[in-house]
């Protein structure tokens, strides 16, 4: 069952518009048609923002679609297959996790977000190439996505307040962590992303950008999948038990099945740029789509009976991925899937090795309703008798 309640799972129509206007899509395989079709573009997510800037100024990879997408996701895939994954960052993996651990053996007890977000930041700044920056990475990350947002606005003290907070945050993360790493390479060319975009002829403000959004696309979101999955091993001992002695490939079906069941992000929208059939029903130019992925994710059709029960290795329908469209699909379905589950796994595997682990405290839940996007804090764990 689940740990986070998205309201309804019941499929019903699957594609259906709302007296609010939007198209919202709760079957799996007509969710799939809307993310790989060519016939619509990103919205929600600051798109709408993005579109209000001077079309000089350079879009992260996020906020971009049609072919110039098409050709930065071709030149930059390279960085995020199985094999470079393993060869490259296992080590890396290993060493950041060990060194967590080890802080929690250390103290008896730790913050499980904490130690969580510490390795989901070094091993995507190393993807990256933020490998120059100063003490302080992880805190700056988390003051620039906070737990709680001020209202947004200049009609309000706290509007006012959070803004420029913000762009206080973005100023320090550039200076201390963006700019020592294009000095570097400016000087001397690495295998990373921010070297590729110097190729690119991109200067600092662009390669902060992109920083930001793989910070929000990769740091963030593996943090919440790794407590979801310690939460849900936890509560299960025979869950628990499969994993501590299961294979790699074992594991990975538990994760897999905890990110179909769990999605950290459950809705992605889309707008269409021309007519779209969606199983018969068309869809106007100039509609918003919006894809319940925690819902599409259920539908008995893609995932077999039982859709609401945690059932690692559960067989699905031909084409439907283990973790169904959590990952999305089509042109922005996410390059770091693997990345994700491969050093969520290694971290996991360390922790439940842990003699005496047990969890004191679980997680307080928060929603951020604009994405049905859950946050996981609090959680406490302890290590010994």
């Amino acid at each position: 069952m689940r740990k986070v309640d998205r309201g309804s799972s019941e499929v019903g129509c699957p594609v259906e518009r709302g007296d609010d206007g939007v198209w919202r899509i709760r079957g799996h395989a007509q969710g799939r048609t809307v993310l790989r079709s060519t016939e619509t573009v990103q919205a929600g997510l600051g798109v709408e923002t993005m579109d209000r800037l001077p079309k000089k100024i350079r879009r992260a990879v996020l906020y971009r679609d049609g072919p110039e997408h098409r050709e930065h996701r071709r030149q930059t895939a390279r960085y995020f297959t199985p094999k470079r994954v393993d060869e490259k960052y296992r080590e890396l993996m290993e060493r950041v996790s060990d060194e967590q651990i080890a802080r929690l053996l250390r103290d008896g007890s730790a913050d499980l977000g904490e130690l969580s977000f510490n390795v989901a930041v070094e091993v995507a700044a190393a993807v990256i190439g933020m490998t120059e920056s100063r003490p302080g990475l992880s805190d700056r990350l988390e003051r620039f996505f906070p737990e709680k947002w001020g209202r947004p606005g200049f009609t309000s003290f706290h509007g006012i307040y959070w803004f420029f907070r913000q762009i206080r945050t973005f100023g320090s993360i550039y200076f201390k962590d963006v700019r020592p790493a294009v000095k570097a390479r400016r000087a001397e060319r690495r295998d990373d992303l921010i070297s590729h975009l110097l190729d690119e002829g991109c200067h600092g403000g662009d390669v902060l950008g992109e920083c930001v959004t793989f910070a929000a696309a990769g740091m963030v979101t593996t943090r919440e999948f790794i407590n979801m999955a310690a939460w849900h091993l936890f509560s299960q001992e025979e869950l628990r038990k499969r994993y501590v002695e299961g294979s790699q490939a074992e594991r990975y079906a538990i994760l897999h099945e905890v990110l179909r069941l769990e999605p950290v992000v459950g809705n992605l929208k889309r707008r269409t740029v021309a007519p779209l059939d969606v199983d018969g029903t068309v869809i106007p130019a100039g509609e918003i789509v919006d894809i319940a992925v925690s819902t599409t994710n259920l539908d008995g059709s893609a995932v077999g009976p039982d859709p609401g029960d945690l059932c690692p290795g559960r067989a699905v329908a031909d084409g439907v991925a283990p973790h169904g469209l959590t990952f999305g699909d089509g042109p922005h379905k996410c390059p770091g899937a693997h990345l994700a589950v491969q050093e969520s796994d290694v971290f996991l595997t360390r922790l439940f090795a842990v003699p005496g682990l047990a969890m004191r405290t679980p997680p307080r839940v928060t929603m951020k309703e604009e994405i049905s996007g859950y946050e996981l804090r609090g959680m406490i764990v302890t290590a010994g008798s």
